[in-house]
């Protein structure tokens, strides 16, 4: 397992814009996909995006594509969630995960039972 921390998230406007970073430490040698993951008040945590070890290959959430795009920095260590036109249903905790083995680290997943790290979460708060 690898140790994430999260930073980025706030208060925003409609409309606006943030973007989320997610740095690992540990085991980072290994070959992990990270995924972001969100959680708003009252509901069960929900897929957001993924992207695999190389970077090359990215899953999105249908209510986010167009408007988030997930990146990363293997030499930092470093995943990215750049969030655009944001609304306010995009308001929620919002998680890092890693998740290392076949398949998972080859293609990315959007199944939390595929991830084995987890962060401690950075809340978005989208006002309208």
């Amino acid at each position: 397992q690898v140790l994430l921390v999260e930073s980025g998230g706030g208060l925003v406007q409609a409309g606006g814009s943030l973007r989320l970073s997610c740095v690992a430490s540990g085991r980072t040698s290994s070959r992990y996909a990270m995924g972001w993951f969100r959680q708003a008040p009252g509901t069960e945590r929900e897929f957001v995006a993924s992207v695999n070890w190389s970077g090359g290959l990215r899953i999105y959430a249908d209510s986010v594509k167009g408007r988030f795009t997930i990146s990363r920095d293997n030499a930092k260590n470093t995943v990215y969630l750049q969030m655009n036109s944001l609304k306010p249903e995009d308001t929620a905790v919002y998680y890092c995960a890693a998740g290392a083995g076949s398949p998972i680290q080859k293609y990315g997943s959007e199944y939390e039972r595929d991830f084995d790290s987890w962060g401690q979460g950075t809340q978005v708060t989208v006002s309208s």
